[in-house]
């Protein structure tokens, strides 16, 4: 197990968390607002104190790479790779919808058969969105999508499909297939991440922090929105 440095900026949210052993064990979060420039370096700073105070040695940070807020990952992500610099320490990237599916594979009852679909706002009908089963296998990658009523229907005719996030609210009136539901509440935040970084240390799966980018910046920032069929 290790002593990881999560980092939290794809929404209007702004989150850092400790994690250690497999345990989060420190956590700061900012709900009012995207306020990222102030409450990060904050945030951060406590935690970096709060392991140098515990004598733990940090052997990563993590941070959510988008897609999101253009603005809120260049923060995170500027952040994560300054701390990984001055330490000596690796980095790693999660995809945010990853993240987003976490509290849901905790927290919640779910079919055997159940495919999730995390969704972030991209405003009007539009969303960033994915498909994973519950073991995160991506049954989808994650595109920009258009929603109306005859998106996801390929996954909804076979499986229960839980769509979440940000971008899911506005959907429910155009998704109302039988086996469409919807999971309230759920965001992206730090505290959620220790599960697939984690996995990232056992694998030695870490970034060039030189040129690590955010997805949004990288993949999605020069496409459109498609729509769905």
């Amino acid at each position: 197990m290790s002593c990881i440095l999560h980092i939290e900026t794809s929404t209007s949210v702004c989150s850092v968390s400790v994690s250690e052993d497999g345990l989060s064990i420190f956590s700061k979060e900012d709900h009012n607002g995207p306020s990222h420039a102030v409450s990060l370096g904050v945030f951060v700073d406590e935690a970096l104190s709060f392991v140098d105070s515990h004598a733990m040695m940090l052997d990563a940070v993590a941070v959510s790479c988008g897609p999101g807020s253009y603005t809120g990952l260049r923060i995170g992500v500027s952040m994560a790779k300054g701390v990984c610099y001055g330490r000596n320490i690796p980095l790693i990237g999660l995809p945010t919808l990853e993240v987003l599916c976490v509290p849901v594979l905790l927290y919640h009852e779910l079919p055997e058969d159940v495919l999730l679909c995390p969704m972030i706002d991209a405003r009007r009908m539009e969303v960033y969105s994915a498909i994973y089963d519950r073991a995160l296998n991506v049954k989808r990658e994650i595109a920009a999508d258009i929603v109306d009523e005859s998106s996801y229907l390929n996954f909804l005719e076979e499986h229960p499909v839980y769509f979440f996030g940000d971008g899911a609210l506005k959907c429910r009136d155009k998704i109302t297939h039988p086996n469409a539901h919807f999971i309230e509440n759920i965001e992206p935040l730090a505290r959620m991440m220790f599960p697939l970084a984690e996995k990232c240390v056992a694998k030695q799966d870490f970034k060039d922090v030189a040129y690590f980018e955010p997805f949004y910046l990288k993949e999605f920032v020069a496409s459109k929105p498609k729509k769905l069929l």
